[in-house]
């Protein structure tokens, strides 16, 4: 059993754990106990402490490694890269308090979620059957790298969660509905206990950005 100890935005499954939400605004003892000075999100495994999200992914990979648990890094590298400016286009994008510049700055967003979309639609090489008759062109996985949750996975799912829950908040704006392949992602998150059961609450996370997203004026 380990503790993982996160932000809103932070999410980390495929084993058994505790996860504590906090308010980093207000830390409670246990953070200046276990991790002074850190944010988080850190590991407590045993008496050991990881505060880095780097060692905290590396040491996941090497301790919790097959045949007991899953393979956490993704098979392809690309996936490590899909969706990797998604976040940054949202932020500027909610953060942005001129109306002149709004539609440019959700231009800029919808651009990082087709790209997104169209990785997802992309076919992964051992989707690809060279002597099926069947059109490839087409991939229906459910996540990333596959239809298993990978690291990859760990980092952007909590990320595009909150993108779609605060810009219908704070902007009315909606992940187009023929943006598939994002929306098959999203919802095949949905499905996972391991994602459902970590992923704060919507007024959770709109209350968290209510001091960051600007209004238009």
């Amino acid at each position: 059993m380990h503790q993982d100890i996160s932000e809103c935005d932070e999410a980390k499954w495929d084993a058994k754990e505790d996860m504590i939400g906090v308010n980093v605004r207000w830390k409670p003892e246990i953070l200046k106990d276990l991790a002074p000075g850190a944010q988080p999100p850190f590991l407590v495994y045993g008496s050991e402490v990881k505060t880095d999200t780097n060692k905290i992914e590396e040491f996941l990979e090497e301790t919790l490694s097959p045949p007991k648990y899953p393979k956490l890094a993704a098979k392809n590298p690309e996936s490590n890269a899909a969706g990797v400016d998604v976040f940054s286009k949202f932020s500027a994008y909610i953060k942005n308090s001129n109306p002149a510049m709004n539609d440019n700055l959700e231009k800029g967003l919808l651009k990082a979620l087709k790209k997104l979309d169209d990785y997802l639609n992309t076919p992964l090489p051992d989707e690809i059957d060279e002597n099926s008759a069947e059109d490839d062109a087409v991939s229906h996985r459910n996540f990333l790298d596959g239809n298993d949750l990978t690291l990859a996975d760990c980092n952007l799912l909590p990320k595009l969660h909150i993108v779609k829950v605060v810009c219908l908040k704070y902007r009315g704006f909606e992940i187009p509905s023929t943006l598939t392949a994002v929306w098959r992602y999203l919802n095949a998150a949905y499905e996972r206990e391991e994602f459902s059961s970590t992923c704060p609450d919507n007024k959770e996370i709109e209350l968290a950005y209510a001091s960051v997203a600007r209004a238009l004026r």
